[in-house]
């Protein structure tokens, strides 16, 4: 299972890159609960797609340095860059907690912090 769950993050990151909204979201639960620490927690697939209608209107890019998987929990580890409401690109590190139920991603606990 931890496999198959690494393969299905690797899947939704890649479709975030290509800007596919949709095809991140195919990997979603519709009950999913996105949490960035330290901010706004997302309820449902809905509100997922909506953030990231803003927060990824332009693709992110970023770079996972290491997964680890045990049981129904992957988390990812890397760096990210994104786009501030300006324009001017952002640069963060993350810890990403993913936890999985039936090969969709269900919870998403992040650890953002700006380099």
């Amino acid at each position: 299972m931890s496999d198959r769950n690494k393969a299905a993050l690797t899947a939704a990151n890649a479709a975030i890159i290509q800007g596919d909204t949709e095809g991140f979201l195919a990997h979603c639960a519709e009950d999913i609960v996105w949490t960035t620490v330290g901010e706004d927690t997302l309820n449902g697939k809905a509100a997922v797609r909506e953030w990231m209608s803003t927060g990824y209107a332009e693709a992110p890019t970023f770079t996972v340095s290491d997964l680890v998987a045990e049981r129904d929990v992957v988390i990812a580890l890397g760096t990210i860059e994104s786009k501030d409401d300006e324009g001017r690109p952002i640069q963060n590190a993350y810890a990403d907690v993913w936890r999985f139920r039936d090969g969709l991603m269900v919870e998403l606990r992040a650890f953002v912090i700006p380099t």
